[in-house]
């Protein structure tokens, strides 16, 4: 069984994740959950022995029922705040996010829904930039409005 690169260290916790980004028609597709008021990317953390490109990719089909080719790295960003998930209630988390822009086709139809995250029951949303509701990661808001050919290092700290 693949283990998730989820490490406690501490009192807190490393995270090793990947995030899509899936562009269509000015919005963005994300996920969002009955227990919180906010949206998250398309994503998960990476297995161990798993390379970040294969994990966007398994994360991605997983997530949305349909496979998709990276386009290219975004963005590599160092996140610490701290955990409202039932495990990590409270606690430290340094997360190591490598976030792709994918290749949307042009009929992609997501089809996955009512995912489950520690029991509750996600769906997935096209969100536009200038939602009132939080979005994690928060660059997402200003970084993918002026897309570069480069990988953007981003550091956040909400601790």
């Amino acid at each position: 069984m693949a283990q998730d690169i989820c490490v406690p260290v501490g009192d807190g916790y490393v995270n090793v994740r990947v995030g899509a980004i899936i562009e269509k028609d000015g919005k963005i597709l994300m996920v969002t959950n009955e227990s919180v008021d906010y949206y998250y990317s398309v994503g998960g953390r990476i297995h161990l022995g798993e390379s970040a490109g294969d994990a966007v990719r398994r994360e991605v089909l997983e997530e949305t029922g349909c496979a998709m080719e990276i386009d290219r790295l975004g963005f590599i960003h160092e996140d610490f705040f701290i955990g409202d998930s039932m495990a990590k209630q409270g606690k430290l988390i340094h997360e190591i996010g490598f976030y792709f822009y994918m290749k949307t086709p042009a009929d992609f139809a997501p089809h996955a829904e009512n995912l489950e995250a520690e029991g509750r029951g996600e769906h997935l949303e096209w969100v536009s930039p200038d939602t009132e509701k939080t979005v994690f990661p928060a660059f997402f808001r200003t970084e993918l409005a002026k897309p570069v050919q480069t990988v953007r290092h981003i550091v956040t700290d909400e601790r």
